[in-house]
């Protein structure tokens, strides 16, 4: 049985009695960004400490903010390696996919009967990194699947930490590679579809996720002309309610937008150029949409969930919070908010993705992709 347990910042000294005895192979923590860290980091729960800050808790109860969770991860059941990675910004691209090829053969070794096999990052959401990260894991990692989340700060957007064993750090990442008795199944979903608006990036600063003009007029301006909106109207529930999206390999890919600067500049979420086609997306009812993609995972003991901000903020500007949070509550979903997604190669925004464990004697279900 994996074990979750979500306890208040005031609360955080009982969270290993919270969390219950290990050994555990990993104990991953999401923690509210007024956590203290470095404290967090010297408490004994039973196994190895992986972490992050988050924009809010997805606790055993559904929505939470203010607190920490902690999931242990028993060794009876897995194995586990653990890789931080440092300075996001001097990514050695071939010692990281060396690390990975000795992680995974120290894995192997160990375990060479367990029939699952996934890793799951753990990453600054303000480093701008994110997508080259995940492009350099996904060629190290080969057939297993990556998913993982962007540390976040709360809706602040000043600092996010990652926990890496008793360090707390930022610029910077920890990937968990996972060995597991029992099935996985990595999923990705989201509840938006593309429509027929589109929009051409025209000017933008890529390495700032900046976009500067949409159809050769500013772009904050002519964003909120397509939407049918005044530009001092632009907030983040406009932002969570009105996606953007690139198509990328045969799907269509959010890429949401983070901010509106005075001087009428978008700042995205993810990677953003010059010459992009984007298409407005629209959501579907986000209550239904989740509900029939986590039935079809088909019943699984727990889920490890990584949400985007922007999924919360639009269940709580429509009202839907308490129906998703039961949702959540009645499938096990337990994680954090996010400022950014990753599956495989890709950074993503305005989805959940995640981790579906299984009884080593289940059978896989269907569902979600």
């Amino acid at each position: 049985m994996i074990a979750r347990a979500w306890v208040p910042l005031a609360e955080a000294a009982t969270l290993a009695a919270a969390l219950g005895p290990g050994p555990f192979a990993a104990v991953l923590v999401f923690a509210a960004p007024e956590a203290d860290l470095s404290a967090l980091a010297r408490l004994d729960l039973g196994g190895p400490l992986i972490g992050c800050t988050t924009a809010g808790e997805l606790a055993p109860g559904g929505y939470a903010e203010g607190g920490i969770l902690a999931m242990g991860l028993p060794a009876r059941d897995f194995e586990a390696e653990i890789l931080a990675i440092d300075d996001l910004g001097r990514i050695d691209r071939e010692a990281l996919i060396g690390d990975l090829v000795r992680a995974r053969a120290a894995l192997t070794a160990r375990q060479p009967d367990w029939p699952s096999e996934f890793a799951f990052l753990m990453v600054d959401g303000l480093s701008v990194r994110e997508d080259e990260l995940a492009a350099a894991l996904s060629a190290g990692l080969g057939p297993v699947p990556l998913f993982g989340g962007s540390a976040a700060d709360g809706t602040r957007f000043l600092a996010a930490h990652v926990l890496q064993g008793g360090r707390v750090a930022r610029d910077a990442a920890v990937l968990l590679l996972v060995r597991a008795r029992g099935r996985v199944r990595v999923f990705s979903l989201d509840h938006l579809r593309p429509t027929g608006l589109r929009m051409v990036v025209t000017e933008a600063d890529p390495a700032r996720r900046i976009v500067r003009r949409i159809n050769a007029e500013p772009a904050a301006p002519e964003y909120a002309r397509l939407l049918g909106k005044d530009p001092g109207q632009l907030d983040s529930f406009t932002f969570a309610a009105h996606p953007v999206a690139v198509r990328l390999g045969g799907r269509h890919h959010v890429r949401a937008i983070r901010e509106v600067k005075a001087n009428g500049d978008l700042v995205f979420f993810s990677a953003i150029d010059e010459g992009l086609v984007l298409s407005l997306a629209e959501p579907m009812d986000m209550v239904a949409h989740l509900s029939a993609e986590l039935e079809g995972l088909g019943g699984p003991a727990a889920i490890l969930a990584c949400d985007c901000i922007l999924r919360r903020m639009e269940a709580q500007e429509k009202q839907l919070t308490p129906a998703i949070s039961a949702l959540l509550r009645r499938h096990g979903v337990v994680g954090f908010s996010t400022y950014g997604e990753q599956l495989n190669g890709l950074h993503v925004n305005q989805t959940m993705t995640g981790v579906a464990f299984y009884p080593a004697e289940a059978p896989l279900g269907g569902g979600a992709a």
